[in-house]
Parts: structure tokens; C-alpha cells; sequence
């Protein structure tokens, strides 16, 4: 549900939800050495989540060209698991309450377009989470987040510039470590964060010739990470400690370049390109546990078919590589 309010200074919206989300999990008995019994189900498990927000944002000219924006939240989570298919005596009965909150200003004139902003949201855990046993029960995420643009819109060009700086409170990440039964499961690291720019900008040479690009540059750090590892020699785990490696799945570059071509009203063909850096697997930062950096280019041709009685049909084709 949401209410609005507009006038020519204000625009505000008030407004909520509620879910409630009944899983089953369970395993069918399909087969018994001696035939089949009256049993259909070896584990019969359910887990019932209710999610309850309540937001109010607002956007306000305080001075000419200049606005002042909110965006408050709360939310209520609650969680009642009743057991896990390997471990069904573990039950959770867990409930959160989050206040998300965000504001800034921005200011808008002649294609220009500024803004600054800071947030804080939090996140609960998954249901998988909450299995790595009565000791090991997992914590909320909470994040912190800055960011401010400069943008500029014109009849033949764009471009626009993102800085952003995220810091993470007891971020959930694999580690390596097992729960009670055996299983890997996601742990609270204590700080990491994501700090980076984004530029992209577009430019239009002629009628039949324009393109596009942009690209991200990041650092992306764990501040203090333990690594658990498997010890089939021995049993156990062997346990290692790493300061500063990169956040799994993480490349500090991004970037794609388009350059499309219109020799008639109704074709369009285009020149894809897109590059990511190397990243690595988990937060170890091992070279032997990473993904190289790839760079590939794809083209795609776009034909387009207007009649009287079809206002308009596109036909595309694309090869990627």
C-alpha cells in the first residue's frame, strides 16, 4: 500500500508491506529395500519467514535548482525454522527489526545533475545461514554507504561520473569452515568494504554513427579474513589468517564500449565490447583459485519493420562471442 503527496515544492510517498513466505522442505520416499510403507515423506520440514516495512521518502526544493531527499524504512523480519534436513533438532526462532535510512541533496539545471547521498541497510541472514549450529548463529549484515555523481546530458554527448565508498559490518561470506553437520556454511567477517569510481559517456558523431562507454574501478577488500581448509591427513581443519585480500568474485575493472552504425532509418548495426579483470574464487586472494581477465566483442544487427496496422516490429540478430 502507499499514499502520495505532490505539490510544486514536495513530493512524498508513505507506504508499506507485508509478506508471508510458508516453505516446504521435505524428501519424498521413492524407494525401500523391502517395498514401500505408508511413510511418504523421510523428512518433512517447513520454514515460515514474515517480512512486515514501513517506508516514508520525501523529495523537497529548499532553494532554486536545489532538493532535498529522504527515504526512511523499517522492517520486520521473523524467521520460525523448524529443523534442517541434516540436522532436525535445530530450531530457530529469530526476529530482526532494521531502520534503513538514506539522504542527501542534489541539484539540477540545464543537463546538469549533482548529487551526494549516505545510507545504512542492514540484511538478515538466509535460511542456510542459520545451520551452522546453536554456537556459530549467524549475525545481520550492515552496510554503510556514501556516494556522489556529476552527470551532464546535451543534444550530442553524455556523461556522468559515480564515487562510492561501502562499508560492511559482518558480512556474510563462505570461509571454508563447517557447520555442526558437516556442511560449508557462510560466516560474519567483521569489516570489509568497496570503494571505487564509475565513469561512463556517450557521444553522438552524425546521424548514422554514435557510441557509447563506461567503466567501473574498484577496490574491493576484506580487512581480516580466516580461511578454513579441509585436513584429510590429520582431520580437522587447518585454519590461516589473511589481511586485506580482495572480496571473492570482485574485479577491480569493468568496462564496455558500444559504436553502433544507422546507413538507414530502420537498420542498426552495433559493435558490443566488454572487458572484466582478473578475480579470484574466494577471499584468499590465490592465484591458483581465480578467473583470468576476459575481453570479448559481440556484434548485433537490428532490423526494424513499421506498417500501418504494426506500429513497430523489431528483428534482432547477435553473435557473441
Amino acid at each position: 500500500l502507499s499514499l502520495q503527496y505532490k505539490d510544486n515544492r514536495t513530493q512524498a510517498t508513505l507506504g508499506g508491506g507485508y509478506t508471508h513466505y510458508r516453505g516446504l522442505h521435505y524428501g519424498k520416499v521413492v524407494w525401500a529395500e523391502k517395498g514401500l510403507t505408508a511413510l511418504k515423506n523421510w523428512y518433512d520440514l517447513v520454514a515460515i519467514k514474515t517480512d512486515l516495512n514501513i517506508y516514508l521518502k520525501e523529495q523537497t526544493a529548499f532553494a532554486k535548482n536545489w532538493f532535498f531527499f529522504y527515504d526512511l524504512q523499517y522492517r520486520h523480519v521473523k524467521y520460525a525454522i523448524n529443523g534442517f534436513r541434516d540436522n532436525p533438532s535445530l530450531l530457530i526462532k529469530n526476529q530482526f527489526d532494521f531502520f534503513n535510512p538514506k539522504a542527501g541533496i542534489s541539484y539540477n539545471k540545464n543537463g546538469w545533475r549533482a548529487y551526494l547521498s549516505y545510507a545504512i541497510a542492514n540484511k538478515e541472514p538466509n535460511r542456510d545461514d542459520f545451520e551452522a549450529g546453536a554456537a556459530q548463529q549467524p549475525q545481520p549484515e550492515r552496510l554503510n554507504d556514501i556516494e556522489s555523481g556529476v552527470e551532464k546530458i546535451n543534444n550530442n554527448y553524455n556523461w556522468a561520473i559515480t564515487l562510492y565508498y561501502m562499508n560492511y559490518k559482518n558480512q556474510l561470506v563462505l570461509t571454508g569452515k563447517i557447520n555442526d553437520v558437516g556442511a560449508y556454511t557462510r560466516t560474519n567477517i567483521p569489516e570489509s568494504y568497496r570503494a571505487g569510481i564509475e565513469l561512463q559517456g556517450g557521444y553522438r558523431f552524425c546521424k548514422w554513427i554514435n557510441a557509447t562507454a563506461n567503466i567501473a574501478l574498484s577496490k574491493n577488500k576484506v580487512k581480516d579474513f580466516t580461511e578454513y581448509i579441509d585436513d584429510y591427513d590429520n582431520g580437522g581443519q587447518k585454519v590461516n589468517q589473511y589481511t586485506s585480500t580482495d572480496i571473492a568474485f570482485s574485479p577491480a575493472v569493468i568496462g564496455a564500449a558500444t559504436v553502433s552504425f544507422l546507413p538507414v532509418e530502420t537498420l542498426e548495426i552495433s559493435l558490443l565490447n566488454k572487458y572484466v579483470s582478473k578475480q579470484y574464487l574466494d577471499n584468499t586472494e590465490n592465484n591458483a583459485r581465480s578467473l583470468k581477465a576476459f575481453n570479448v566483442h559481440d556484434i548485433r544487427i537490428i532490423y526494424t519493420i513499421k506498417k500501418k496496422r504494426l506500429k513497430e516490429l523489431n528483428i534482432l540478430a547477435q553473435v557473441n562471442n
